[in-house]
């Protein structure tokens, strides 16, 4: 299916790099998110299938991956339902601030139950994604390290029942 998307498209939009939305992100062109869409599909796709449907040889692919994993655009990892690997209790917490939401959002992130972490506008200055082993160790996690944290105003938990859709298909733009 990606093969002919990519091969539809006219050879100056595949060969011109993509546009940067705040200056700092890797420009990337139509081949690059062809490769990152059919790595969405199969994280453990052949880099030969990938070059046959993107038009490039296998070790421009495994070049391309590379450069696209060594510059943060994307990660190639093992998703688990965490309730299978030991992780009873998952929670989004929002959190409101007073202060610097950054150094708030930076403290989170070191924290290794903290699976998400993203700065919002709205009811919340944050949001952070929660895994923990079961309810007193995700009280742990609230009680006695985030309300802890210097500049944390209040926090509101919203303890997950059941996961029905878990996915990292949203494609490229």
């Amino acid at each position: 299916m990606h093969s002919e998307v990519v091969a539809s498209r006219s050879a100056d939009q595949r060969d011109s790099p993509r546009e940067s939305r705040n200056g700092n992100s890797p420009q990337l062109d139509a081949v690059s998110l062809a490769i990152i869409q059919q790595l969405q599909e199969d994280g453990r796709r052949p880099y030969a299938a990938i070059g046959k449907a993107v038009g490039l040889s296998e070790a421009a692919v495994r070049q391309r991956v590379q450069k696209l994993l060594d510059q943060g655009v994307m990660q190639i990892v093992a998703v688990t339902d965490p309730l299978t690997v030991g992780f009873r209790r998952q929670a989004m917490v929002g959190i409101n601030v007073e202060g610097d939401v950054e150094s708030i959002a930076d403290a989170l992130t070191a924290m290794s139950e903290v699976e998400y972490v993203v700065m919002t506008a709205g009811s919340f200055d944050i949001l952070a994604e929660i895994v923990c082993e079961d309810d007193d160790h995700l009280l742990d996690v609230i009680n006695k390290r985030i309300r802890a944290l210097p500049g944390v105003r209040s926090t509101e938990s919203f303890v997950y029942l059941k996961l029905k859709k878990q996915t990292y298909m949203w494609g490229t733009r």
